[in-house]
């Protein structure tokens, strides 16, 4: 019973295999045809004769209304059982240790690729749990990540090797891999002992080894993205050797994104070294073609707000047509955002859009998470200087922003206070849709 059905569905609408079944049977009857021509039309002839004498000899044993549809049940069986060996033959051939049916696989893909075309703007693990979330629900993802970052593994393989950051970026292609779990965990694997080894990441000395090879990191995460089977694509916010500093409301401008993030005082604004830097040709198409634009979830000032720095991005997000969907953090940062609420977010953005000349506001739908109720878990937080992030809604819509309150951290209890990549993933989608609806 379960193989009947899992051939039937073989014909369900989506999977581009009926129309290809159909061309090969017209080709096969066409090709008969050609030879039958070809030999003065005589086995044509002998075929029908063949045909009414097989008709003829099964109606002498049994009437027409039970032969017909017993010879139609017996064609179709056989139909349905060859194409099933036929495509069990095939799946066995390419994925021989997967248990997923290759029909389930192939209806997954197909509806995956007909998912809107997305693209992420951020950085930090708050990036990467977001794309583990969207990608069950479309392949054309883009995932556009900060290079600013300078601490940790990251940071000594940038000064030691003049590589860009590859932290972020490989934190989003684990999180968009298809391939086995097993050689996601490796590439994620952090080495805790040996010299010179202790606390690097596999994944971060594989793509600074592979940006050494190929000359520079893009073609380094092409490849890297093919070995994981990454779906979508995930791209540098620029090339150039960014260094971020910030001024602060107590007058002192320090340097550097590991440093920025322990500000000492309230971040009144933020740059970079260069000036200006240039975008990455494959990001500035992949926001021109988007069907939607998401900023954030991340670190305000040290995941979000260095992709805003680059001008050209800043520049194409302002022209596209696609909504724009602004995702903000659950907590507080201490040293970062201490104190801010969603507001608080939203006009730092808009004063970095502002540094550009920017007045019209472009990201004006804004996704957060619905009240927090207290808990040992937010006392915990507390005690370490984060509280939750408040929506004032009424006051937000006041000024003409578009609000949409969701459960972000999931239904189910946690023992961090981060978004879940489900949850998330769900009300993103739940606003597509209703705006597509709109619109």
């Amino acid at each position: 019973m379960t193989r009947c059905l899992r051939a039937i569905r073989w014909l369900l609408p989506g999977l581009v295999v009926k129309r290809w079944m159909v061309t090969s049977g017209l080709g096969l009857l066409l090709a008969l045809v050609g030879v039958a021509i070809w030999a003065d039309l005589r086995p044509i002839y002998w075929s029908i004769e063949l045909l009414f004498w097989l008709l003829g000899a099964i109606a002498t044993f049994l009437p027409r209304s039970v032969t017909g549809p017993l010879v139609l049940l017996l064609g179709a069986g056989l139909l349905l059982w060859g194409q099933s060996r036929s495509f069990g033959s095939v799946q066995q051939a390419l994925a021989p240790d997967k248990d997923t049916v290759l029909v389930d696989a192939l209806r997954a893909k197909s509806k995956l690729n007909r998912g809107p075309n997305i693209v992420a703007i951020g950085g930090g693990t708050g990036l990467s749990s977001l794309l583990s979330g969207l990608k069950s629900y479309s392949s054309r993802i883009t995932a556009i990540v900060t290079v600013a970052d300078d601490g940790g593994s990251s940071g000594i393989l940038r000064r030691e090797l003049g590589v860009q950051p590859p932290g972020d970026i490989r934190n989003c292609l684990a999180a968009l891999s298809t391939e086995a779990p097993l050689l996601t965990r490796l590439f994620q694997y952090r080495f805790s002992s040996g010299s010179g080894l202790e606390g690097h990441s596999f994944g971060n000395l594989f793509l600074s080894a592979l940006t050494a090879i190929t000359g520079n990191l893009e073609t380094a995460i092409t490849a890297s993205s093919r070995v994981l089977a990454v779906q979508g694509q995930v791209v540098p916010a620029t090339n150039a050797d960014v260094r971020l500093w910030a001024e602060l409301e107590n007058g002192q401008r320090i340097e550097g994104e590991s440093v920025i993030g322990q500000a000492p005082s309230p971040i009144v604004r933020i740059g970079c070294y260069p000036d200006k830097p240039p975008a990455l040709p494959r990001a500035l198409e992949a926001i021109s073609n988007a069907d939607l634009i998401l900023l954030g979830p991340g670190s305000l000032y040290t995941s979000l707000l260095p992709n805003l720095l680059v001008p050209e991005l800043v520049d194409a997000i302002q022209k596209s047509t696609a909504p724009k969907l602004y995702i903000c953090n659950l907590m507080t940062q201490p040293g970062e955002t201490d104190g801010l609420d969603v507001a608080g977010h939203v006009r730092a953005i808009e004063a970095q859009l502002a540094s550009f000349g920017i007045s019209k506001r472009i990201f004006t739908s804004i996704l957060a998470q619905d009240e927090i109720y207290p808990s040992p878990l937010v006392d915990y937080y507390k005690v370490r200087g984060a509280d939750p992030v408040i929506c004032d809604k009424r006051e937000l819509n006041s000024k003409g922003y578009k609000v949409i309150l969701a459960p972000l951290q999931g239904r189910r209890p946690t023992p961090t206070l981060r978004h879940d990549p489900r949850s998330l993933a769900l009300a993103i989608m739940r606003f597509y849709k209703r705006y597509k609806k709109e619109f």
